[in-house]
């Protein structure tokens, strides 16, 4: 990473034709601001942005997006509302667990901006539909917590000329960046390989603080008006880290790499980012949740023997655990420095929240010549929900 010159950039959008009196009332507090002024507003209108994701990030985006007067605002998501959800996507209510996130967050932008285009696209973002999806729009949020999916997302917008803000949070940090391949830099200018599979906690294993979604969402959507008008100076080629704890932001300078090949085509980025490899468990190694009752009930009656162990973090194990597990997180063992702790002549039963993480753990010891390991399929969730419904869920 290195200084660069600030770019300027043109207008992306062009203006609308014009404002109704009921727009001119609502946008007025943005009217009177010089740099963005009618023309801005009109532009604001015309503007087609692409949220990918509403969850942490795209909540508060979507709703500043939608106050801004953005004419149409388009949302990839999937998934549905959990109770877990709400401590930080602030776009959803308890009325809304059960839903589509995608139609939970259309109906939360029509209630603040009627006037609004909500444009649903409840489908899981991948190579196959990646570009018809991005066509459509003139700027792209990124609010996701995977390597793969923000390659995919910059590889897309490269190819299509388009630009995209990118955010990202963790546990107590942020990041925020616009990568633009046109003008400046792209995210691989940023991060040339994907780190390891594994090493990268995402939100739902580690953690984030609520309101960070807040704060690095309001600066992403404060880089898409900018865009969108063509005024101030955007994220291109910097890169705003914010540490909560200390609440204080620092800035790094990126510039294109002059020998980064061009990107052309779009390939398996879960396989870049080595996702793909070594998750496969067959039915030897695992075990399912009324399986491992059984094993413990039995064990409790001292008629069998093995340890289980639960490789999520500690956070995790102080809300929901299954009796007699012993906590050893999954970096202790994938380093090496918890191997002593792992006897090779005893079975060895993983778990974790889902079944990926313990998945990686059992991979990784077969590698290192473990035979009597299996892990639970699905996780602490497939205990709760077959075993121990009482417990919660998170």
């Amino acid at each position: 990473m290195n200084t660069q010159e600030s770019v300027l950039l043109p207008p992306l959008v062009e203006p609308a034709a014009e404002l109704t009196q009921a727009e001119m009332e609502r946008y007025s507090r943005h009217l009177i601001i010089p740099e963005v002024g009618m023309a801005g507003q009109l532009r604001l209108k015309n503007a087609k942005v692409l949220v990918i994701g509403a969850g942490g990030l795209g909540s508060p985006a979507m709703l500043y997006l939608a106050a801004a007067g953005v004419g149409r605002i388009g949302i990839i998501d999937d998934d549905v509302v959990e109770t877990s959800n709400l401590q930080r996507q602030v776009i959803h209510t308890v009325a809304d667990l059960g839903r589509t996130k995608a139609q939970s967050a259309r109906e939360s932008i029509l209630n603040l901006n009627p006037g609004v285009d909500v444009v649903l696209h409840e489908v899981r973002l991948d190579r196959s539909n990646a570009l018809e999806i991005f066509a459509g729009y003139d700027v792209i949020l990124d609010g996701t917590d995977n390597f793969a999916t923000r390659y995919l997302v910059n590889d897309a917008a490269a190819i299509l000329g388009k630009p995209y803000v990118w955010g990202s949070i963790l546990r107590f940090d942020g990041q925020v960046s616009v990568f633009w391949d046109k003008y400046g830099p792209n995210y691989r200018d940023l991060y040339p390989e994907a780190p390891p599979a594994g090493s990268v906690p995402s939100c739902a294993e580690g953690g984030v603080l609520g309101v960070l979604c807040a704060q690095i969402g309001s600066v992403m959507v404060n880089e898409a008006i900018k865009l969108i008008t063509g005024i101030g100076q955007t994220l291109l080629g910097r890169v705003l880290i914010f540490n909560s704890l200390q609440m204080s932001w620092r800035e790094l300078r990126v510039r294109k790499d002059p020998d980064g090949e061009p990107i052309t085509e779009l390939m398996d980025y879960e396989a870049f980012c080595g996702v793909a490899q070594g998750t496969t468990v067959d039915a030897d190694h695992t075990v399912s949740a009324p399986e491992l009752a059984a094993m413990l009930e039995s064990r409790g009656q001292g008629l069998g023997d093995f340890e289980l162990i639960d490789v999520r973090e500690p956070g995790e194990f102080e809300i929901v655990s299954i009796p007699g597990a012993t906590l050893i997180p999954k970096g202790r063992i994938l380093s090496g420095e918890a191997l002593g702790e792992l006897p090779r002549d005893r079975d060895l039963v993983f778990h974790c929240k889902a079944g990926t993480r313990s998945a990686e753990v059992l991979q990784n010891l077969l590698d290192h010549g473990y035979t009597r390991v299996r892990h639970l399929d699905g996780g602490i969730l497939s205990w709760v929900r077959e075993v121990e419904p009482e417990k919660p869920v998170y």
